[in-house]
């Protein structure tokens, strides 16, 4: 878990220092929160799987921002179901009323799914993308909850299966 941490912040850190120039990061957020996918939407035979995602997103423009997703499927999981881990990067359209974000992102990437089985072992690694959307309804200053879903799939997707993804978590605003 650690090293998916590292990894996530090694990959945002050029993106946050691009967007460094003082008050653009207003209207930025930070969001973590359970994911689920539909079934088979990573590897054939593993059904809907319970993760984790987190994302970065920083505002660039009116409406127009910049986002990095990292998420990680498969926990709780037999040994036999392979654990995938995607890192997508991509711009986010938002249109704020009433403290309500809507938004709609694109996102591109890569995709790993892998299992310590020694029956059927995996290992895949493939480009991946996310397009969908969402909704952040604010419940404290600074703090909004998070609705979203997504399209998702790898070019190592099995061709069947449901790519799709639900989302929600806590958004920290700042």
């Amino acid at each position: 878990m650690r090293t998916y941490i590292f990894l996530f912040a090694l990959l945002i850190t050029p993106l946050v220092a691009a967007a460094a120039p003082g008050p653009q990061l207003h209207n930025s957020d930070v969001f973590f929160g359970y994911s689920r996918t539909g079934s088979d939407t990573f590897y054939q035979g593993a059904g809907g799987l319970n993760g984790w995602e987190g994302t970065l997103h920083i505002h660039m423009a009116p409406f127009l921002g910049a986002e990095a997703d990292v998420a990680q499927y498969g926990l709780g999981a037999s040994s036999a179901t392979p654990h995938t881990t995607t890192v997508l990067f991509g711009p986010r359209l938002t249109v704020k009323a009433a403290g309500i974000a809507l938004f709609a992102h694109g996102l591109v990437g890569v995709e790993h799914s892998a299992n310590n089985s020694s029956a059927q072992p995996v290992s895949n690694t493939g480009l991946s993308y996310a397009v969908g959307g969402g909704l952040d309804v604010p419940i404290f200053p600074f703090f909004a909850w998070r609705f979203q879903g997504d399209r998702i799939s790898s070019t190592e997707s099995p061709s069947e299966g449901t790519k799709a993804r639900f989302t929600t978590g806590l958004v920290f605003r700042f």
